[in-house]
């Protein structure tokens, strides 16, 4: 294993009408931009590189706001963080800056983000997140959820459900956070993939799984972004493939 290759895209959806999603993989980060063509950054295996998606509260102000801040203090923090305490700290730290930005400012108060990711090391890989944004193994077994979804069980009838228990700020009083962690072992060909619930909210885990079997990873970023285009588009839609490659 000699490098980390990312491939993503964030795009507004048909509903919206602005991108509250940010992304941040290593030092480069993404805020509220609006493409559908995928790009791709490649970096050298060993060296500690966060890949991650954050995706700002509907319904409170300044969703945008908070995804920004939280990828931008995970950018920073990124070249540092060696382990899942180190992580879970990163992410207190998120928490803190969110609250923080409110302060003396009314037209962000109770904002807030969920944030999905991972961590790549030498010698494992950390699964992260906080609310509902999701990261996936995608590997020889087929598709995995690997992050936990802080979201109450859909109703009867619905496979999805909008509401979130737990996320980075998004209350008027500071609110502590309990992110979920997992660790595992990096191994040459996997691919993990990183994403808002833009993704996973209108394309079920089986049509995902097959376009990441059927694509490589350019193409796979893009047919993922147009299958939540065709399903209606209702949310942001922002994705990151992140493979182990030599």
């Amino acid at each position: 294993m000699t490098y980390i290759a990312v491939t993503a895209l964030s795009h507004v959806g048909l509903v919206r009408e602005h991108n509250e999603d940010s992304l941040v993989i290593g030092p480069w980060t993404l805020c509220g931009t609006v493409t559908q063509n995928p790009q791709t950054l490649v970096f050298p295996f060993g060296r500690p590189l966060v890949v991650a998606v954050a995706d700002g509260l509907g319904g409170q102000p300044a969703g945008e706001v908070a995804s920004e801040l939280v990828v931008r203090q995970l950018s920073s923090l990124g070249p540092s963080l060696d382990c899942a305490e180190a992580v879970g700290d990163a992410l207190d730290l998120c928490n803190d800056a969110v609250y923080a930005a409110t302060d003396g400012r009314p037209d962000l108060t109770a904002m807030g983000t969920t944030v999905a990711g991972t961590l790549v090391l030498a010698e494992s890989l950390l699964a992260f997140n906080v609310g509902d944004s999701k990261v996936f193994h995608a590997g020889r077994d087929g598709l995995r959820q690997v992050s936990v979804d802080d979201s109450p069980p859909p109703a009867p009838g619905h496979r999805t459900t909008s509401a979130v228990t737990q996320v980075l700020g998004g209350s008027r009083g500071r609110t502590a956070i309990t992110p979920h962690i997992g660790t595992f072992t990096p191994a040459e060909g996997d691919r993990y993939l990183v994403c808002s619930d833009g993704l996973t909210d209108p394309v079920p885990d089986e049509a995902i799984e097959e376009l990441l079997r059927l694509h490589d990873d350019g193409r796979a970023a893009f047919e993922l972004w147009k299958a939540a285009i065709d399903a209606g588009g209702p949310d942001n839609i922002t994705l990151a493939l992140v493979r182990i490659g030599s």
